[in-house]
């Protein structure tokens, strides 16, 4: 049996940091703020290392899902300190602020907003980060076929729901019957 040495392990560590850092940091700040981005960048290297014997050959789309599973545990935490917030704030209400304007890119937020949860990252992870259906089902952790399905599902309820912000809900364009 062949003996592992730190510094081979070291070197595989490098090697997959490198390759993955940049394209997981864009991943997660397309997802969060700046800081929760650099945070959970770190705690998704963190697992990467503890868990670097069980990294595919093919790392991003395991350490896509990875960092995915690390946000979601923040965001829970962040959940639970709003809940604790409100709570706090029935006794001494905060002062109002000023809610800020949306950014440019607010129709395509609104409408991922408006989606349920999982289709919106499904969009996202084929959209942004540019996965195809194999990726995805790794990240996701499904079959490829369910992505296909789910994927052409959720483009069709993006459209829609982009159609809604832009105040065509109605049929324009559609014509019944035949044209003279």
């Amino acid at each position: 049996m062949a003996e592992e040495h730190p510094d081979d392990d070291r070197a595989r560590f490098e090697a997959l940091a490198a390759e993955v850092v940049d394209p997981v940091r864009r991943f997660l700040a397309r997802r969060t703020d700046p800081d929760t981005a650099e945070d959970v960048l770190a705690e998704t290297l963190l697992v990467c290392w503890r868990r670097l014997d069980q990294v595919p050959e093919h790392a991003l789309p395991w350490v896509y899902g990875v960092a995915r599973n690390c946000l979601a545990n923040i965001q829970r935490g962040d959940r639970r300190q709003v809940r604790l917030a409100a709570r706090i704030a029935v006794v001494d209400p905060p002062a109002e602020t000023e809610r800020e304007p949306d950014p440019p890119d607010g129709r395509v937020n609104a409408a991922l907003e408006a989606m349920r949860p999982e289709e919106a990252e499904l969009l996202r992870l084929w959209a942004w980060e540019q996965l195809g259906p194999g990726e995805i089902a790794a990240v996701l952790g499904v079959t490829p076929n369910a992505v296909s399905i789910r994927l052409h599902r959720a483009r069709a309820k993006f459209v829609d729901e982009l159609r809604k912000i832009d105040g065509g809900a109605g049929h324009e364009g559609v014509r019944e019957g035949r044209e003279p």
